[in-house]
């Protein structure tokens, strides 16, 4: 459905999309994330058409988009902000989105009025609105407001919809039932989904495939399993929120990393690069028998389990997971050993 080629876009002398490639296939949903400034808005709007590249290509459905005016491309784009106009209802929002596509076109008069009606009901409940054609837009919560926005950006039925951090001006609670939601809709209607978001969480429920973004270029791109079990670099892996990241050099089945030998599993690079130790792979123990030494510095709960910061005899701080009641307390001294399968070689061949 979507293809990009060597995409770039200049704001003078900075890169803010750099060669970036990237593939969407029909009925695929597929979630851009990054941090603020790494191009993910930027991407979109190149799709849209309401930003020019210095150099590569954009193609949909095959065809190269080179000079095709935003209102022929047949995407469909939902801000954060909804954008909804505060002087229309409900039914009027919705409306303008079918205007866009004419559905009302060759059908006159009150039929075509009729016409319009029922389909704006039927996106309305198909969003989980049924019969708030009148209520005034101001009178909405966040999340019905969210929800009238999808209902327009659908009513044209874009051959690609894209949506620009849809969740993120909501709650968290009302972000993590409405995710779920649009991943069911998304599937039910079999629509191709382009998505960008800095919320990790939401992009991994939402998303079929996930890009990581680092300075306008792809960092990573995968399933959001294979991205989360095997992030490729530290970039990555810090912005997934892993803390136990350290210079290493790896030989055979161990690393050799300031908090001493660090088993990595079979098959492993070798030479020299980082680690990573997922907080599920740092066991703590009692102090002793070769086991690193390290003081409890605090615990975090963190709901299905307490994340624990361990200032260790030698090195950086390292993060453990602990269950809810295996916590050490503040202040003890522990030793702690690591689990080959949860190390992950980063940057090393």
């Amino acid at each position: 459905m979507l293809r990009l080629d060597g995409v770039t876009v200049r704001f003078g002398e900075r890169a803010v999309l750099d060669a970036v490639d990237l593939e969407v296939a029909d009925h695929e949903i597929v979630c851009v994330l990054g941090p603020s400034g790494s191009g993910k808005s930027t991407l979109l709007r190149v799709v849209a058409g309401l930003q020019d590249v210095a150099a590569g290509r954009v193609e949909l459905a095959g065809a190269d988009q080179a000079g095709v005016p935003v209102h022929r491309r047949g995407v469909g784009l939902m801000f954060q902000d909804h954008q909804l106009f505060p002087q229309r209802d409900v039914a009027g929002n919705v409306a303008f989105g079918l205007r866009m596509r004419g559905a009302s076109r060759g059908a006159a008069g009150s039929a075509g009025r009729a016409e319009r009606a029922r389909r704006v009901a039927e996106l309305l409940e198909l969003v989980g609105l049924p019969g708030a054609e009148r209520r005034a837009v101001a009178a909405l919560s966040g999340g019905e407001q969210q929800r009238v926005a999808l209902a327009r950006a659908l009513a044209p039925e874009p051959r690609l919809l894209m949506l620009d951090e849809p969740l993120g001006q909501l709650d968290r609670g009302l972000r993590e039932r409405l995710v779920v939601e649009l991943r069911e809709l998304f599937g039910r209607l079999g629509t191709t989904v382009l998505a960008v978001t800095h919320d990790q969480g939401e992009a991994f429920a939402l998303a079929d495939r996930v890009v990581v973004m680092e300075a306008g270029r792809v960092a990573q791109a995968g399933t959001p399993l294979e991205v989360w079990e095997r992030p490729v670099s530290e970039f990555v892996a810090r912005f997934l929120g892993f803390e136990n990241v350290v210079d290493a050099v790896v030989r055979g089945d161990v690393a050799a990393t300031e908090w001493g030998d660090v088993p990595v599993p079979g098959g492993s690079p070798e030479g020299p690069g980082k680690v990573l130790v997922r907080p599920g792979g740092v066991r703590i123990g009692e102090p002793g028998g070769g086991a690193l030494r390290c003081v409890v510095e605090g615990r975090t709960f963190r709901g299905n389990h307490v994340a624990v910061s361990l200032r260790p005899e030698r090195g950086a701080l390292l993060e453990a997971e602990c269950g809810l009641r295996d916590a050490p307390e503040a202040g003890a001294v522990v030793g702690v050993s690591f689990e080959a399968g949860e190390v992950v070689v980063l940057g090393v061949g």
